[in-house]
């Protein structure tokens, strides 16, 4: 269909016809229209900016969700797919004329074989209930978002979620085997192959991280690995905060993967130890938690050598864990440092973008120096071992003059990773929050090959608009991009 047909039957199709079809094909307890019924769904995580949509479809299995996007493609209706909601960059943010398609239902684990090591699940299961499930046949799911007790492993493909252990065991990418993906015009996909390879492109890589532009994942594969027979966890910490960054640094070139190895600086230290009661030092500038995992007789060996490099590095103190509980007290500082932060401020603005680990002292001083020149303070939470960095931004979304200077800090943060050879983001993905940024590290080619993607699965444009790519108008308009006439988008792209 030609984008000029599309504009005129999405002209002609009112709201009330589309929520007429909805509700002819759904029960009516999956089909959310009434104001006080919209307003929980308004925003995701980033909660900066909030709309509430058309509607809200709670479909309860696959029918339904093809259900759903035949009649949004039948009458040109955005579609926006969402988990549970804990997305941090606006990719799940409702439009007014759009359908919220929320897969929360879908939730069930339908098959577990320990024995090829794997699960097959629905969008809506808990990444945490995934481990929980693994855990009797000696297994576990490897990436663990902080959210992980909440986030849905849908979200997680749409972001294509880490974790504190994605050092070592890889991003959601690297523990997928298999997709059911939904196209825009309501038929199935299936992408990947529960075997060690699959052969033709890999889509299964295309798909993750696409947050919601490309399909609607239904149903996933997992990879599941032997848990760790045993794992202790260093906690060192620091008198300064370069330091720190470069014992991270130091840890990785003596040759260690650690499972994990997270940075904290003292405000979130600071904010952590009273909230979560972890035991750490509330008079260090930061700590490092280095996690080794393996057989105990190793083990022992390793934490002694690692602790060497740390102390050579600047650690003023080491700590090893002694037990399982103190290793998850540890832990469980890091995972509450999101909520622990957030009460230091009427709102913070988490930020997420990627540095090689060499440069990770260099900006780890250069935020230092933005909260001067921006009058914010910050508390810094790292994946350090893979350079991925969580700056959180304290200010008060009541003073717009704070907002925009939030706003304003974050974007520099992010223009300082690619300056530094890194990326807009680790896991946390677009959305809405990065477009501009993405105009920094992309180019127009790059740029006009990720619509060609875009136009290839789904060229209505009606899967999560506006998202994730921004249109090489929007980046000359900002200034990132100088772009020829002959060369903007093609006419049906959304310009956002």
């Amino acid at each position: 269909m030609s984008a000029p047909i599309l504009e005129a039957r999405r002209a002609a199709t009112a709201p009330r016809e589309v929520l007429a079809r909805l509700r002819r094909a759904l029960p009516a307890s999956a089909l959310l229209t009434a104001p006080e019924e919209l307003k929980p769904y308004e925003c995701d995580g980033l909660t900066l900016y909030r709309q509430p949509p058309l509607a809200v479809a709670l479909p309860g299995d696959e029918d339904q969700v093809l259900a759903v996007l035949r009649i949004c493609r039948a009458t040109g209706t955005p579609v926006i797919a969402r988990g549970a909601g804990t997305g941090l960059s606006g990719g799940a943010t409702p439009r007014a004329d759009a359908v919220l398609l929320v897969l929360s239902r879908l939730d069930r684990i339908l098959h577990l074989d320990p024995q090829a090591r794997s699960a097959r699940v629905q969008p809506g299961v808990r990444n945490l209930a995934i481990s929980e499930a693994a855990a009797p046949y000696g297994l576990t799911y490897a990436p663990d978002p902080s959210s992980q007790i909440a986030c849905s492993i849908g979200g997680n493909i749409a972001e294509n979620s880490g974790g504190v252990h994605c050092l070592k065991y890889g991003l959601t990418l690297h523990n997928l085997l298999r997709l059911r993906v939904a196209t825009i015009e309501g038929e199935i996909l299936e992408l990947g192959s529960e075997a060690l390879d699959a052969p033709g492109y890999d889509l299964v890589a295309l798909l993750t991280g696409s947050e919601g532009l490309l399909g609607v994942v239904t149903e996933a594969t997992l990879r599941l690995i032997p848990a760790a027979p045993c794992a202790r966890v260093v906690l060192a910490a620091f008198d300064d905060l370069k330091r720190a960054g470069a014992a991270v640094a130091a840890v990785i070139a003596a040759g260690f993967i650690p499972a994990g190895l997270e940075l904290m600086d003292r405000p979130a230290i600071a904010a952590v130890e009273p909230y979560a009661q972890a035991g750490y030092p509330l008079d260090a500038e930061a700590i490092l938690l280095c996690e080794l995992d393996g057989t105990a007789e190793a083990l022992d060996e390793e934490l002694a050598r690692v602790e060497a490099v740390l102390r050579a590095a600047g650690a003023r103190d080491c700590r090893v864990s002694r037990s399982d509980a103190e290793r998850a007290r540890l832990w469980a500082g890091r995972k509450a440092a999101f909520p622990a932060v957030g009460r230091l401020a009427p709102d913070y603005y988490c930020m997420d973008g990627t540095i090689p680990k060499k440069a990770l002292a260099a900006v780890l001083g250069e935020i230092r120096a933005m909260e001067k020149k921006y009058g914010l303070a910050c508390a810094n939470v790292f994946h350090a071992g893979d350079g991925n960095l969580h700056p959180l931004i304290l200010f008060d979304a009541n003073r717009p003059e704070q907002v925009a200077r939030a706003e304003a800090f974050g974007q520099e943060i992010l223009q300082r990773c690619v300056a530094h050879g890194g990326s807009i983001t680790g896991e946390h993905g677009v959305g809405i929050e990065k477009l501009d940024a993405m105009c920094a590290q992309f180019g127009a080619d790059e740029l006009e090959l990720f619509h060609a993607l875009k136009r290839a699965f789904d060229p209505y444009g009606l899967l999560n608009p506006g998202k994730a790519i921004p249109s090489l108008h929007r980046c000359a308009e900002f200034g990132r991009l100088h772009v020829h006439a002959g060369r903007l988008p093609h006419p049906e792209l959304p310009r956002f």
